[in-house]
């Protein structure tokens, strides 16, 4: 068996189940040793994910409100965190397969994202459904694999931009959903919360290591290459409040979170 061509498998399934359990298997394989980083294939153009034909994919201003206070609103908003993670592991498996020529921590660190990822998804979808509903029962929008496409060319945009700022952003709100559904009595999504953003601050960790990794090898600044790749890829607009703690826990410099607080 390879890494590669198990990682694809995994990237393509469309059926949340055989995903889940794809998933699982190449991790055990990974830590078995059974993987071998070779390949015959060549890696294709990124295409679409594989994912279930629901939830219906729209654009973020088509999405249906998401107040914790409200029954509705509380389901559309476990089924928004469900949606991400559920990404989250077509991403990890696609930095696996796509980028070659890493060193050999790379796939392991990214194998690790994958099989976390799926142990939230399973989570957020265990409560999605004592809540009355399950995963693809209401929209969402694709935004973190459109970043995915914009970077499938280059590791060292995929780990500033995916990790550093579109996951990031999961570290500065999660305080603030964790409070709401405090308020509205749901504590068991709070815990779930609670051991996401745990893991995420390590995920975005990840991202910083090895984008730190590219820019070493490329003779590049870290800081300044960073701030190049906000302005390119983001036009300088990323919104605050940041969660600082977290932030400099998965390795943000103190020029970056300079730069990020006067955007």
């Amino acid at each position: 068996m390879n890494l590669f061509d198990t990682a694809k498998s995994c990237l393509d399934a469309c059926d949340v189940e055989q995903k889940l359990s794809l998933t699982e298997q190449a991790a055990a394989a990974w830590l078995a040793g059974e993987l071998k980083l070779v390949s015959d294939s060549a890696v294709t153009a990124i295409g679409e994910a594989g994912h279930p034909h629901k939830p219906v994919l729209v654009a973020p201003r088509e999405l249906p409100k998401r107040s914790p206070f409200t029954d509705k609103g509380r389901a559309a908003l476990i089924h928004a965190l469900t949606h991400i993670e559920f990404n989250a592991i077509n991403l990890a498996w696609d930095a696996v397969y796509r980028f070659r020529d890493m060193p050999e921590d790379f796939y392991g660190d990214w194998i690790r994202v994958a099989r976390e990822e799926a142990y939230h998804f399973g989570l957020l979808r265990g409560h999605l459904r004592k809540l009355g509903h399950d995963y693809g029962d209401f929209p969402a929008h694709n935004g973190l694999w459109e970043m995915a496409i914009k970077t499938a060319d280059d590791p060292l945009s995929r780990m500033a931009l995916v990790p550093r700022v579109l996951e990031a952003r999961g570290l500065d709100v999660t305080p603030a959903m964790m409070q709401g559904l405090h308020k509205a009595g749901d504590q068991p999504a709070v815990e779930i919360l609670r051991i996401i953003l745990r893991d995420e601050t390590g995920h975005v960790e990840i991202g910083t290591r090895w984008f730190r990794h590219c820019c070493q090898q490329r003779k590049l600044d870290a800081d300044a290459t960073f701030r190049d790749l906000i302005e390119k890829y983001m036009h300088g607009s990323i919104h605050g409040p940041f969660h600082t703690e977290a932030r400099r826990e998965a390795g943000f410099s103190d020029n970056e979170m300079e730069y990020l607080e006067s955007l």
